[in-house]
């Protein structure tokens, strides 16, 4: 895990808290939605973990016009053989970039929703298994709302974690001034594979969590519902994909069982896209707002010894 963010730093520069998010994303067997402004490397991220893993990688370019064949794939007539045959759509890969996802319509984008939750894709009366592991890694501009439709609950439930990369500090947006030419990225070797990743996803889920980490989770969670400034809270999906996250989390210290600051840490990831505020912004000023509550709750919560 250790040599993935490296050697991922060296592609990503200066943004080794979103790599470790990220990489912790993918051993948690979740998908990813990255929230930011054009030009901070969110695709760049999404394609190095495709390539660090060796993953068949396919991208979508969501737009207005997308139909969900262009995602799922359709029947196609052969006139030749008077049959019809089934074309895979760019889903059918190990991990999928949805670049701009919020520019497609709802229709679309619900085109998504049976393959996130179930790794299957359901057309014309046949199921159709997606390849294993499979990731979809979405993202979206947080600012231009032009031409843009907001995600429903249910499509942002199906990300485990949104992350943010965020501006770089003078320092590295020099280092890349200076050493890069114009989209140009270092060489990227392969250091994994996705037998590897498989390998790395079934420790996670072998990560204990102990009475003490559980009840700590609950009442982080429930301290959400019952938050004066929010409407929804945690449902319970949320809490398992905490649970989840906060497994994958321990590994990179080394144990086989959770404790609350695997929890903590990846709490706001987890939990800010899911909670619904009873006065709501728009894409990042909501998870900025979330993120602000849910630190609030970190501190009032008692942390278990």
């Amino acid at each position: 895990m250790q040599r993935l963010a490296e050697t991922l730093d060296g592609v990503i520069l200066g943004k080794p808290r979103a790599v470790r998010l990220a990489l912790t994303c993918l051993i948690a067997k979740g998908h990813l939605l990255i929230e930011d402004v054009p030009g901070v490397g969110k695709t760049t991220l999404a394609e190095s973990l495709a390539r660090v893993f060796g993953l068949a990688y396919g991208r979508i370019q969501f737009t207005s016009d997308l139909l969900p064949s262009d995602i799922l794939g359709a029947q196609i007539y052969r006139a030749q053989t008077g049959e019809f045959v089934f074309r895979h759509g760019p889903i059918f890969n190990q991990l999928v970039l949805g670049d701009e996802l919020n520019r497609a319509p709802p229709r679309t984008q619900s085109a998504l929703l049976e393959a996130m939750a179930h790794g299957q894709v359901s057309l014309d009366g046949h199921t159709h298994r997606l390849p294993q592991p499979f990731h979809v890694i979405a993202t979206q501009n947080s600012l231009d709302a032009a031409g843009t439709y907001p995600l429903p609950d249910s499509q942002l439930d199906r990300f485990l974690f949104c992350i943010s990369l965020g501006h770089l500090d003078s320092a590295t947006e020099v280092r890349l001034l200076t050493e890069r030419h114009r989209e140009a990225a270092p060489p990227l070797v392969g250091v994994a594979d996705p037998d590897s990743l498989t390998k790395l996803q079934a420790a996670a889920s072998a990560v204990k969590i102990g009475i003490e980490v559980a009840d700590y989770a609950v009442r982080l969670g429930a301290a959400t519902r019952s938050h004066p400034e929010v409407e929804r809270g945690a449902s319970t999906r949320a809490m398992l994909s905490l649970i989840a996250g906060a497994r994958a989390h321990a590994l990179w210290e080394s144990r086989d069982f959770a404790i609350p600051q695997d929890i903590r840490t990846t709490l706001i990831p987890t939990l800010a896209h899911r909670i619904v505020l009873k006065t709501p912004g728009q894409g990042a000023l909501a998870r900025h707002d979330a993120g602000r509550i849910l630190e609030e709750i970190l501190l009032a919560t008692p942390v278990p010894r």
